[in-house]
């Protein structure tokens, strides 16, 4: 069995995206306004990359591991 795609998705405050890239599988690099949005476009990209490279042997699942964060300041 195939070992899961583990995705990283990073949210851009600038853009408001999740930017969404893995070193699993070369070429795969987009984003989303929200992680649903994300979740759904996934599949698709993947299974097109996987098959543009002459994979067969298809992963069992997708992780997505999500990542924010915030600048603390204090109270006035």
């Amino acid at each position: 069995m195939a070992k899961p795609i583990i995705v990283h998705a990073d949210w851009d405050p600038e853009a408001a995206v999740w930017v969404a890239t893995t070193p699993d599988l070369r070429g795969l690099v987009t984003e989303a306004e929200s992680i649903e949005a994300l979740r759904a476009k996934l599949p698709g990209m993947i299974l097109d990359l996987l098959e543009d490279s002459g994979v067969s042997d298809l992963p069992a699942s997708i992780e997505i591991v999500a990542r924010s964060s915030d600048r603390l300041t204090a109270a006035e």
